[in-house]
């Protein structure tokens, strides 16, 4: 029987202009677009060209002058590292977000110009993003805390006319120190700032330049509110980063029409959420969900978003998130499967649910990284509602498979995101550029042309993002990761290419060993690599992390994981090798550094991430490597 999905995914593909044309109404424009799909410029399409709009009046006034709701609870801040709760309706944060635009005006800062952000989890990065959108120039937001080495190259590569900065930035117990860093990265930066302006937070006051750098609230005392200026919906909103990245960094662009229409669509059909929920998505700015789901779509849709400042365990504890959920009636919780193994590890049994009422919780969703089905199962089981894994990328913007909550919701398979989200033509590709049948591994790629919301280029290189993501597969976005589709439609994705690993000839999926080491009732998280082996190629190795409180004898532990995936892969995947770490080294926003772990086990040289949480975590995964007679480096 037909339903709401396969209706809009068939009208998505057959007809997109008149599929997104339709949902472009449900906005605000100055002026209407001239044509919804641009394609005279082959393979760079555009969305919405000749229309005239601005997010930042699509996110706050409308809701204020054309909705009559202003005094909608907007942006809740709850942040259990400053022990701070604080609120803001639509009309207050129009109104602060108005004034800062002004003093951002004041500073020179004009349509086009580039802004950088280097802030922390504070409700200023909020408003300096939308301050930005108001006046249509173009901010990059840097996670805060970031290397000033990192932080130089994204100066250098967008010019920023002003960086917008706080003093601190808090990690746990850890005041971090941002104005040293910010300093360092000005200082090596080929490309100077006019000016910073800065932010300072109780915990640390900054030393602030004589001549470049502003106080914050000092500016916002002289500053006149602005209006919202008129951009073109292909204008660029935001550049992003992608996280990982050496040398000269891939500036990601999204666009103001196709961005505004996607989202605030995306928030209904894929997530399930109308004007008046509450809604979470526990992540950063400075990372694709922070800026999609934080701080744009929601606000796109007029319900509530809170913007949390702390960490899934340690503030204070293992149930932060069940006291965040209770104390504002969040619905929908979107955040990365390693947040929920974190607790996990810390609470196994989920004890310390037992202290709110998440009655009005109805849905979480996961994506990130890989979701693995026992973290998903066992947040099924203590949460009682739908644990729905999604799959998307930085460069997407958004999901490209999803159960679409608001549309149909599909019975679950664990190790799938469902299907793609109407709008992405997701194929398997094999290396000739063909087809794969249903069931086969290949190269999940999308149909071009991508929807609205993706990238529609990179920061002045057309060039390079063509040859990065469209040239290996003529036709087609390459997303680079690996995977397949079922005879249902169901959307399996395995790992990244580069994570397929061969073994003796066999290609074999370290992801589909992960699941079944995640399995183990001991273990909280799990992470396979192929190492390189003389005499088969590559041979898998795992790393295991185990729940808190666990005593056991670690060969043990081991020898029943090498026998689970004898007995689920078979002998064929030649899993001989396992060790018990602490932790996984991992990025800011949660991605286990496989290439990294692989480089060490290889013995080959790598570069410490810029991204990663903790380098420290490499010494030991150095030794535990060792330990098991691979890398044995001091590089």
């Amino acid at each position: 029987m037909p339903n709401a999905y396969d209706a809009a995914y068939r009208h998505s593909l057959q007809d997109p202009e008149g599929f997104w044309g339709k949902i472009a109404e449900d906005c605000h424009w100055f002026e209407k677009w001239d044509k919804v799909l641009d394609d005279s410029q082959k393979p760079l399409y555009r969305w919405f060209t000749g229309g005239v709009l601005n997010t930042c009046y699509n996110a706050l006034d409308f809701h204020v002058d054309d909705r009559g709701r202003g005094n909608r609870t907007a942006l809740i801040y709850d942040s259990p590292v400053t022990g701070t709760i604080c609120k803001y309706t639509y009309s207050e944060l129009r109104d602060i977000v108005a004034v800062f635009a002004g003093v951002l005006s004041n500073h020179g800062v004009t349509k086009g110009d580039r802004v950088i952000i280097y802030m922390p989890m504070i409700p200023e990065a909020v408003i300096a993003m939308l301050a930005c959108a108001r006046i249509g120039a173009i901010h990059s937001v840097v996670f805060g805390g970031f290397a000033a080495r990192e932080l130089a190259t994204r100066i250098d590569d967008a010019r920023p006319k002003v960086i917008v900065s706080a003093s601190c930035g808090i990690e746990g117990q850890r005041v971090i120190d941002y104005k040293p860093l910010l300093n360092e990265a000005i200082n090596i930066s080929k490309n100077k700032p006019e000016s910073c302006i800065v932010y300072q937070r109780p915990q640390k006051q900054a030393i602030l330049v004589p001549g470049r750098d502003t106080d914050w609230e000092a500016a916002t005392k002289s500053a006149a509110p602005v209006e919202c200026v008129p951009v073109a919906a292909t204008d660029p909103l935001y550049i992003l980063y992608t996280s990982g990245t050496t040398g000269q960094p891939k500036g990601v662009i999204r666009d103001n029409g196709g961005h505004l229409v996607a989202l605030k669509w995306s928030m209904k059909a894929i997530y399930d959420i109308d004007q008046d929920d509450i809604w979470w998505a526990a992540s950063d700015v400075g990372w694709v969900v922070g800026h999609s789901y934080i701080v744009y779509a929601p606000l796109f849709k007029g319900c509530t978003t809170v913007l949390f400042e702390g960490k899934p365990v340690g503030t204070p504890d293992a149930g932060v998130f069940w006291r965040v959920i209770s104390e504002h009636n969040v619905k929908c919780m979107f955040t990365a499967p390693t947040a929920y193994r974190a607790i996990r590890r810390e609470d196994p049994q989920a004890l310390l649910l037992h202290n709110h009422d998440l009655s009005n919780f109805k849905i979480l969703f996961l994506a990130g990284e890989r979701s693995d089905p026992a973290t998903i199962q066992w947040s099924e089981k203590h949460l009682n509602v739908p644990v729905i894994d999604h799959w998307w990328q930085t460069e997407t913007g958004w999901a490209i498979a999803a159960n679409c909550m608001g549309l149909h919701a599909f019975p679950v398979k664990y190790g799938s995101p469902t299907k793609a989200v109407p709008g992405w033509d997701v194929r398997v590709l094999n290396p000739e550029n063909q087809e794969m049948p249903a069931g086969e591994i290949g190269a999940l790629s999308v149909r071009l042309p991508l929807p609205p919301g993706s990238l529609p280029t990179l920061w002045e290189n057309d060039q390079r993002y063509i040859d990065a993501y469209l040239k290996e597969y003529p036709g087609y976005y390459k997303t680079a990761d690996a995977g397949m589709i079922d005879e249902d439609g169901y959307i399996y994705v395995m790992s990244r290419t580069d994570d397929i690993i061969n073994v003796a000839g066999h290609r074999l999926s370290t992801g589909a060993m992960e699941e079944v080491l995640a399995s183990h009732p001991d273990v909280a998280e799990a992470a396979v690599l192929g190492v390189h082996d003389e005499l088969k190629g590559q041979v898998p190795v795992g790393f295991l992390v185990l729940n808190a409180g666990i005593e056991r004898e670690p060969g043990e532990i081991i020898k029943e994981v090498v026998s689970m995936v004898r007995e689920q892969i078979g002998p064929v995947a030649a899993f001989k090798k396992a060790a018990i770490v602490k932790r996984l080294p991992k990025t800011r926003s949660g991605k286990i550094l496989r290439g990294t772990i692989r480089k060490i086990a290889d013995n080959q040289e790598f570069k410490v991430p810029a991204t990663i949480d903790d380098p420290a975590i490499l010494d030991e995964i150095r030794q535990v490597l060792a330990g098991i007679g691979l890398g044995q480096t001091d590089k």
